[in-house]
């Protein structure tokens, strides 16, 4: 996808460590092993959607997620996240 990742990057997403934020690309990528809100990312993982052969987190667990890490940025973006969250599960038929 054409990021460069150095031996650093590279360890820390073998590691599997909590968070790790990618900017050597074509966009900012944030890799997330161990999310506020999410018991077990097995669970999590279960529930994934699968947007045009990339999996990503269910919304539900999106909005968990940032209901438990409680900043301000995080409650400011939880009134779109549920619309987009409502919309989406209408548009699922």
């Amino acid at each position: 996808m054409g990021f460069d990742l150095d031996q650093t990057v590279r360890t820390q997403i073998e590691c599997l460590k909590d968070f790790v934020q990618i900017k050597s690309g074509p966009f900012d990528v944030n890799l997330i092993f161990a999310p506020d809100g999410i018991e077990h990312f097995a669970d999590a993982w279960r529930r994934r959607v699968d947007i045009d052969g990339f999996p990503l987190c269910q919304p539900d667990d999106i909005i968990a997620s940032k209901k438990a890490a409680n900043r301000l940025k995080d409650r400011e973006s939880l009134p779109r996240l549920e619309a987009f969250r409502d919309y989406w599960m209408r548009h699922q038929q």
